[in-house]
């Protein structure tokens, strides 16, 4: 087999396009090599080493396919300056190609799209058009801004936006108002008003930014409210199901949880052979039971993948009435679930497991604080005795078997915003870890860990939650990184998650490096995906996992629970109903589009993840323009040649501070420790650093902030700070550093240019 180095170079080398059969012809691959090598290029995927372009070719990620679509974004004079219509490498800046017309010059304007051949020429892109295709009307989301004159341009909700955009058709549109819009097309890029959304800052118009931005499914079809309706009616009959409504089952959430899918309950196990062990219930909502394979919900909720939370609002997989209503495990009310019996033994090991479709009766739904608090004696609740207690002995079993299985220990705050009942934003906090949410999370392990090892004993097919070891390249980058800060990482052991646990205790709690310690492990780990294959899961340390515990908002749980009822028989009478679809095991359809299906919800998983992170960077912008002008206190995550990046401590929130605004100093960028050095002052500015820092800019539209040393303006405007001052900054670049006059707005003021984006 082929090394990574020995792919990646065949694939910059050739002159044709590199697919899957031409890397095995050239390495000679045959048969089951083929089959390694099918897997050897996912994980180069995964890791980010390679892309696939269209037609199914490889190109290694970072650079440009060899034939692919390009988008016209720019006229340098006669030149069109193109860029990739798909680009999926993270972190890499976008590349700019020049493409070279034949014929008539000047043919491509800004907003075409071309079939191009290309190749890197120098430390840059061309661009041989293979034919025009037609255009796309690419949609912006953005806020109107009066320019005075009658002349309106378009500020772009997405943070990473360089430039506003001229709006040539503005409608019925007003300046403040949150608009679709769309290219207008022609040399100069302008944009028409397709669609008025609002008032950018009028409730839930942050999560709608999101929706809009990502495409994100958040309106059910006529057929699939009327079939929830219709299936939410369906009899939970006690005589079909193990009875667990006598015990004393609870359900511990967080105190602003929107659905209830899970519930325990754990008592001393009676059986004289499993002395000092324990039996545990994990109920989970029986889903499986109302989301028919095949139905309009089961359709929906594949499109949907899973439910995504925003601050003030979720766009759930399923209609309310089944996630709000009839699948949440609400206290006082008999709902159908699956049952997850385990016997965990002495020593926190669980020795045996079986699941059952069963009726089960909520005794209380309590906060994690709460519980918290009833445990350690601070408030008196009824079912402290009964149920709490119990299941809080039985965890000590369990996070003893957990830390000698020794996961990924990674302590990554997790913002909560707080809004009152107009949905502004009140308050910003990192929500507190409790040994409560350690508690249900290892119950959900062991459940989880459970549904796979029983659905492996059938030889069942299924979905695992998939995490692989990093990669040689990530470890290679992760060690060069560690040495800036005098820390070994031997890369000739063998990596365990445990391996970045001792490397983490080596940097003390109070360190000013430990966040970003710990941000370059995180980072080094590869990406959690769902595969139908196994290839267990490094951070929990766990050769077989699966997700079960939350049918209600992700689809790859609902398809485990469908894939344990055909190998259990679970399988129900058939509803009285002959509109509502008989069968709830797998389909054979499903098992055979597995991949798709683990492919796309991969995909929308990602999607929801990046727009809660949007969502909740608008909140804390939001937030944070009461404190436009102030001094904060704030750590630096990020350095680059043009300026470093910095949070505000305890907040959150992500903010540039321009090396044109670090005073008269000339700064040289480090790369190997990510450090700006003042070559004058030695002032230096690395990842980690606490500092004092103005808040220059809050931009709750675009979730960005702009920072500025503290001494630096003092004149507070309608937008925030304007910098004070002007003179003589330098821009510290690569590879050789220039010289600018700035402005008084600290801008450059003598470059010459062409036009606004000069």
């Amino acid at each position: 087999m082929p090394t990574r180095k020995q792919i990646l170079e065949f694939i910059a080398q050739s002159k044709e396009p590199a697919g899957k059969r031409e890397i095995a012809r050239a390495f000679g691959l045959k048969g089951q090599e083929k089959i390694a090598l099918k897997a050897l290029l996912k994980d180069m995927t995964d890791e980010g080493l390679v892309d696939m372009a269209p037609g199914r070719a490889f190109h290694k990620m970072g650079g440009v396919p060899k034939v692919t679509v390009l988008k016209i974004v720019d006229v340098d004079g006669h030149q069109p300056i193109a860029v990739p219509e798909h680009w999926e490498a993270e972190g890499i800046a976008l590349p700019k190609l020049r493409v070279v017309e034949k014929g008539r010059r000047g043919a491509l304007g800004v907003g075409d799209r071309i079939l191009a051949r290309t190749e890197q020429a120098g430390r840059g892109w061309l661009a041989y058009p293979i034919k025009r295709l037609g255009k796309v009307n690419e949609q912006i989301l953005g806020v109107v801004e009066d320019a005075g004159n009658g002349r309106f341009w378009l500020k772009s909700v997405d943070k990473k936006a360089r430039y506003d955009t001229p709006i040539s058709q503005i409608g019925d549109a007003k300046a403040g108002d949150l608009v679709l819009a769309e290219n207008s097309g022609g040399v100069r890029k302008t944009v028409k008003v397709e669609r008025i959304l609002g008032d950018p800052f009028a409730p839930k118009s942050f999560s709608m930014i999101a929706i809009h931005k990502y495409g994100i499914p958040n309106e059910f079809s006529e057929e699939t409210e009327a079939e929830a309706a219709a299936v939410s009616k369906l009899p939970v009959n006690a005589e079909q199901r193990e009875d667990l409504r006598h015990l004393p089952i609870i359900a511990i959430d967080p105190r602003d949880a929107r659905d209830f899918d899970d519930a325990i309950w754990a008592a001393p196990d009676d059986n004289p052979a499993n002395e000092g062990g324990f039996q545990a219930i994990v109920c989970i909502a029986d889903v499986s039971y109302y989301v028919r394979p095949g139905s309009a919900l089961d359709r929906e909720a594949a499109k949907r993948g899973n439910s995504v939370y925003f601050p003030d609002l979720v766009v759930p997989m399923l209609p309310h009435s089944l996630s709000s209503d009839k699948c949440s495990l609400r206290q006082g009310e008999d709902r159908a679930v699956l049952a997850c019996h385990l016997t965990i033994d002495a020593k926190g090991n669980v020795t045996s497991w079986r699941f059952t479709r069963a009726i089960a009766r909520i005794s209380a739904n309590i906060a994690y604080e709460d519980a918290q608090a009833a445990i350690d004696g601070k408030l008196s609740h009824e079912m402290l005795e009964p149920a709490l207690k119990p299941l809080w002995a039985c965890w000590q079993l369990l996070f003893q078997a957990r830390e000698k299985r020794e996961p990924l220990a990674l302590d990554l705050p997790e913002r909560r915003i707080t809004l009152d009942d107009q949905g502004r934003v009140t308050g910003v906090a990192v929500r507190q870890q409790l040994d409560a949410n350690r508690l249900v999370e290892d119950y959900m392990i062991a459940a989880n860990v459970a549904a796979a090892k029983a659905l492996e004993a059938k030889k069942s097919p299924l979905i695992y939650r998939a995490h692989e070891e990093p990669s040689r390249e990530k470890l290679v980058a992760l060690k060069d990184y560690l040495k800036t800060y005098d820390i070994e990482f031997a890369l000739g052991q063998v990596i365990k998650p445990s391996t970045f646990n001792i490397l983490l205790a080596k940097v003390d709690k109070e360190d000013e490096i430990r966040p970003q310690i710990m941000e370059s492990v995180l980072r080094s780990q590869t990406q959690a995906y769902y595969s139908p294959r196994n290839v267990g899961h490094f951070g929990l340390s766990l050769a077989s996992y699966a997700h079960f515990t939350s049918p209600i908002r992700r689809y790859a749980d609902l398809i485990v629970h469908r894939a344990l009822v055909g190998a259990y028989d679970l399988e129900m009478p058939p509803p009285k109903d002959k509109a509502i679809k008989a069968g709830t095991a797998l389909s054979a359809a499903a098992i055979a589009k597995l991949d798709a299906t683990c492919e796309a919800i991969s995909r929308t998983e990602r999607r929801a993840m990046e727009a809660e992170r949007e969502t909740t960077d608008r909140y804390v912008a939001a937030y944070l323009t009461q404190y436009v002008g102030e001094v904060v206190d704030t750590r630096i995550t990020g350095v680059q040649n043009f300026g470093f990046f910095a949070t505000v401590e305890g907040i959150g929130g992500d903010g540039l501070v321009p090396v044109s605004t670090l005073g008269s100093d000339y700064f040289i960028y480090q790369e190997a420790s990510q450090t700006l050095i003042g070559e004058r002052t030695g002032q230096e500015y690395r990842p980690g650093m606490r500092l004092k820092l103005r808040l220059v800019e809050a931009n709750p539209v675009s979730g960005s902030l702009r920072f500025a040393l503290p001494e630096v303006g003092s004149e507070v405007g309608e937008n925030g700070l304007k910098l004070a001052g002007g003179g003589e900054r330098i821009f510290s670049g690569d590879p050789k550093p220039s010289k600018y006059k700035v402005n008084r707005r600290g801008r450059p003021a003598n470059i010459k240019h062409k036009g606004r984006k000069g």
